[in-house]
């Protein structure tokens, strides 16, 4: 489905060019004799594609020089009887798809939004770099946020299938998730933290996160605990909640990155579709939060955003009222 609507959207804007062009054509030939004037249908025609055109090149370069530097900073509040009465709230901030390139976009701002929000724990939820020399504009602003509060990671499909000679979190005072969990403290409340690289391939649907995998690195979390669990993709929801997780925290989707309204997300490549675009779902008794990431897709695709601004997810975990 999501590559039938990716296609047609293509198709439609292809079109609306292509037709452009041929207005523009059939002007200059008139305007050179060539051509007889018009109907008055076709002038309107001509208006209205040449219209949608202009309106499509004005999108374009919002996307590329606008929307790529609008940060949204998103407030969640959920509730847990887990957390004993009387306790104050955890505030914890969750940041995705960095997608750092050679050229710094919101990495240096991000440490001062992130610090403005006092969180109480940080968490990065894969994919840090576009290219090598992206690297050390992501180290810098990893190694800033760490500053900040105690901050965990993990790693995302760029992370794992690209440039794997690379650690991306060795000297950033960032600790990797590697399919553990860990016990932390706040303000006197004890959570657990878990979280695993991604394994096998989104297109096919097929997964190396094989169900003992997700047994080995839930498994050591008492039933009584609140949990939280990272994970690039969303696509292993079921698992996890069948597994009593309370908070799973997944990026990936880039929320569309291109979206149009009422519509949303264009394609997420997620197993999933459009089920789990973007923003805070309820799966059994699990809550999950896909979070729209900083950067946008690396390689041949265009570095535009469009309907899907880049976002920080402020979620305060508060006892049940």
């Amino acid at each position: 489905m999501e590559s039938f609507v990716l296609y047609l959207f293509l198709s439609t804007v292809a079109a609306v060019y292509l037709l452009a062009a041929l207005a523009l054509i059939r002007l200059v030939l008139r305007r050179m004799g060539y051509l007889a004037a018009p109907a008055r249908w076709q002038v309107w025609l001509q208006r209205i594609v040449l219209a949608l055109a202009c309106v499509g090149l004005l999108c374009f370069a919002y996307g590329y020089f606008i929307e790529p530097y609008r940060l949204e900073v998103t407030h969640v509040r959920i509730e847990s009887a887990k957390l004993l009465k009387g306790t104050r709230p955890i505030r914890l901030v969750q940041i995705s798809d960095l997608h750092s390139d050679p050229k710094v976009r919101l990495e240096e701002r991000l440490p001062e939004v992130v610090a403005a929000e006092q969180p109480d724990l940080i968490v990065f939820t894969g994919d840090a770099i576009n290219t090598p020399a992206g690297l050390p504009i992501f180290k810098r602003c990893l190694t800033r946020l760490a500053q900040i509060a105690p901050t965990f990671a993990v790693q995302g499909n760029w992370d794992v299938w690209n440039w794997t000679d690379l650690d991306r979190f060795a000297g950033t005072g960032a600790r990797e998730l590697k399919g553990e969990a860990v016990k932390f403290d706040v303000a006197g409340t004890s959570i657990w933290l878990a979280g695993m690289p991604v394994g096998g391939d989104w297109i096919s649907g097929e997964t190396t996160s094989a169900h003992h995998q997700f047994d080995h690195t839930l498994g050591a979390i008492p039933p009584d605990a609140f949990s939280i669990f990272l994970y690039h993709y969303p696509d292993e929801i079921e698992p996890v909640a069948a597994r009593h997780i309370d908070l799973y925290l997944a990026g990936h989707t880039h929320g569309g990155q291109v979206a149009l309204p009422f519509y949303g997300a264009l394609i997420t490549l997620s197993r999933y579709g459009k089920r789990y675009e973007a923003g805070l779902y309820c799966v059994k008794q699990t809550w999950l939060y896909v979070n729209r990431g900083i950067g946008m897709e690396g390689g041949p695709a265009p570095r535009v955003r469009f309907w899907a601004r880049p976002e920080v997810t402020v979620i305060e975990i508060a006892p049940a009222s």
